[in-house]
């Protein structure tokens, strides 16, 4: 009976909507609420109660209890990242080096077209479910159809909590192994710069961005624009404008102000909701970060521009008409004004009826408390781990931040490739951060009201 209102309610959920940890530098996943830690008087479930003890354990001892509940079975886990198939083998041949008898059988799965949701939902009907585990995007989905349903489990390892200077107890928000960042880039063949988050909204302005109904983690982006701190961004932005270019915005920003009371957004709201009016009418709809990437390297992209993947910039190979060289991205020009990007999670968890949910623990433990769990990921800028401790030992391996540097070490050979890292962005790079519960709760109002838009103008 459980699984069957778990399932009605995830069903309510997805018609109703048709649709990032704390340390000195605000981490990704947090929430308002204490979503790891039920009211004492809560009864847990068998595999809350199994996550409870875990919390407790180191990695080894995380390690002891996977190998005597999977040796000889097979692991199932559910992801956005196709990359869990590469973590996998790494995890098991960790588990090997303490016991040289194990051995266990994997299957990673990679939805397409969002199906991810769907198909975790059905799992959740099974008493002991498929998946052990899952590594998932879109807060704002995660939060109304997989958490509040209890169709996922939050999971948050003692040695990741201690690396961010917390506990598993006093942590509050999903566990995100990184958070990738997607920022404004323009094609620099040309004289036009772009200086000022509202230069990618002014008047014949056309970027490359992918559909926001294609990939909803975009949504989830104009829905944290109107969040207070990030409407004071734009809000601070606009006005570092000159007198003429605030002219042609302000009658969008007057107009937006009714509109910012009747959506309880804050005072600055009407400068979000100016700035999403404007890039949801202009922007040319993709259906991938890749082809929008392909296009801006190319010189022939002279002033075009968009908002896509950081990463996507590692696979460009350079030619006489395709450079990396040809990418300025926009924050990392001197003087330039405010919102450089969004950052989103790939978040973990542990499925309600994992069939193996100690080996789903020491996974997840793994692939956030060392630097070898992680290398599946860890190649790429752009992407940051969410432990300390193993973001400094990426680093040290990769050395992203001068990743655009030529062999001589002094000679700046790709400048877009320097990643200045995690901190930078957060902070001078002015990276939107996906909070998942806000998101949530603003998908009726200011998700509604963006349905109302005319949507990508340019097709």
């Amino acid at each position: 009976m459980k699984r069957i209102l778990s399932l009605l309610l995830a069903l309510v959920m997805v018609f109703a909507l048709a649709a990032c940890g704390s340390t000195d530098t605000p981490a990704p996943g947090t929430s308002g609420g204490d979503v790891n830690n039920p009211p004492e008087d809560t009864e847990l479930t068998a595999t809350q109660q199994i996550i409870k003890e875990a919390e407790g354990m180191t990695l080894e001892e995380l390690a002891a209890k996977a190998i005597e509940e999977s040796n000889g079975k097979t692991f199932v886990g559910i992801g956005n990242s196709s990359r869990g198939a590469t973590a996998l083998p790494l995890f098991i041949e960790y588990l090997q080096s303490i016991d040289p008898s194990y051995n266990m059988q994997v299957d990673w799965q990679q939805p397409k077209n969002n199906n991810i949701f769907s198909q975790l939902t059905s799992d959740s009907l099974k008493d002991t479910g498929t998946f052990a585990m899952t590594l998932i995007q879109d807060g704002n989905q995660i939060e109304s159809k997989m958490v509040q349903t209890g169709i996922l489990d939050t999971f948050i390892p003692l040695d990741w909590a201690t690396a961010n200077g917390t506990t598993p107890e006093e942590y509050e928000g999903y566990l995100p192994l990184q958070t990738l960042n997607k920022v404004f880039m323009y094609n620099n063949t040309g004289d036009k710069a772009f200086n000022n988050v509202w230069d990618f909204v002014a008047e014949d302005a056309h970027g490359l961005f992918m559909d926001i109904d294609s990939e909803l983690v975009g949504k989830n982006f104009l829905y944290m624009l109107t969040e207070e701190t990030y409407a004071t961004m734009l809000k601070d932005a606009f006005d570092a404008l000159s007198a003429d270019e605030q002219a042609y915005f302000q009658p969008t920003i007057d107009e937006m102000e009714s509109e910012a009371s009747d959506l309880g957004l804050g005072e600055n709201g009407k400068y979000a909701l100016a700035w999403i009016k404007l890039w949801v009418g202009s922007y040319n709809a993709q259906t991938d970060d890749g082809p929008i990437c392909n296009t801006l390297v190319d010189a022939s992209a002279t002033d075009q521009f968009g908002l896509l993947v950081y990463s996507k910039l590692r696979s460009v190979e350079e030619s006489a008409t395709v450079s990396k060289n040809n990418i300025t991205v926009a924050a990392y020009n001197d003087g330039y004004t405010g919102i450089g990007g969004f950052g989103y999670c790939h978040y973990l968890f542990v499925t309600e009826n994992s069939p193996l949910p100690w080996t789903a623990c020491a996974f997840i433990a793994y692939m956030t408390c060392t630097a070898d769990g992680f290398s599946a990921w860890g190649k790429d800028i752009g992407g940051y781990s969410s432990n300390p401790e193993v973001a400094a030992e990426n680093e040290e391996i990769y050395h992203h931040q001068t990743g655009g540097m030529a062999e001589d070490g002094t000679t700046v050979e790709f400048d877009a490739l320097n990643d200045r890292g995690y901190d930078w962005w957060v902070g001078d790079g002015q990276l939107v951060l996906e909070d998942p519960e806000y998101c949530a709760d603003v998908a009726f109002t200011v998700g509604s009201w963006i349905e109302t838009l005319d949507k990508y103008a340019v097709a």
